[in-house]
């Protein structure tokens, strides 16, 4: 079994800056791709940005030059820096990982999800 435990959101002011982080524990052999999806009232959950396990990343353009994904593979964790935060950005965000288990299973978890809500 594997766990994903996110923090880090929370109201901040339009402009300002915000860091989530998420952890994975668990039944884990390795990590392949992490990344973020958010989720806005009223509509579809939407990719946000994913990193790989070589480091390599991508966004999506709605947030390319303002969020940055990193992760730290020794505590498998992974982390959205969030800056020049927008109103349009409120959303309940959510962490995404693609493992390999202890029983080389492959398998898709997500987080419990975490507010962020951007006042103008």
């Amino acid at each position: 079994q594997v766990q994903l435990v996110e923090s880090g959101g929370g109201l901040v002011q339009a402009g300002g800056s915000l860091r989530l982080s998420c952890a994975a524990s668990g039944s884990i052999f390795s990590i392949n791709t992490m990344g973020w999806y958010r989720q806005a009232p009223g509509k579809q959950r939407e990719y946000v940005a994913a990193i790989t396990s070589l480091g390599n990343t991508n966004y999506a353009d709605s947030v390319n030059g303002r969020f940055t994904i990193s992760r730290d593979n020794a505590k498998n964790t992974v982390y959205l820096q969030m800056n020049s935060l927008k109103p349009e950005d409120t959303a309940v965000y959510y962490c995404n990982v693609n493992l390999i288990s202890w029983e080389r299973i492959e398998y898709e978890y997500w987080g419990q999800g975490t507010q962020v809500t951007v006042a103008s």
